[in-house]
């Protein structure tokens, strides 16, 4: 119910960037994602829906046919399926929720 952020636990995932999973209960999943500059977030789809709300810094987004910058404040959907990615132009915070879960992130090892 409750995710404190003294108990949050990142991961590196690529080069300059690393995940935290913030909430996961039920349909839903919530994490965050800081991203150095330089940070890639490469280019893949997967079959959850994703909603991602740009916290802090710039992006240069690529979601199917689409190519924008994102700043602080903008928001992103992503359906099912669709290929997305993006690249960070100035270091910054990512916070996206899916539904359903992405078992894949709680898998260990």
């Amino acid at each position: 119910m409750f995710c404190f952020a003294k108990d949050r636990v990142f991961e590196k995932t690529a080069p300059g960037v690393e995940r935290a999973i913030l909430v996961h209960e039920g349909a839903m999943m919530c994490v965050e994602n800081r991203f150095e500059k330089g940070g890639v977030g490469a280019m893949h789809s997967h079959p959850h829906e994703q909603v991602t709300y740009v916290l802090s810094g710039k992006f240069e987004f690529t979601i199917g046919d689409e190519k924008h910058v994102v700043t602080a404040g903008d928001t992103l959907h992503k359906l099912p399926n669709v290929k997305h990615g993006c690249v960070c132009l100035e270091k910054g915070v990512l916070i996206d929720v899916f539904t359903p879960q992405r078992e894949d992130f709680l898998k260990k090892g």
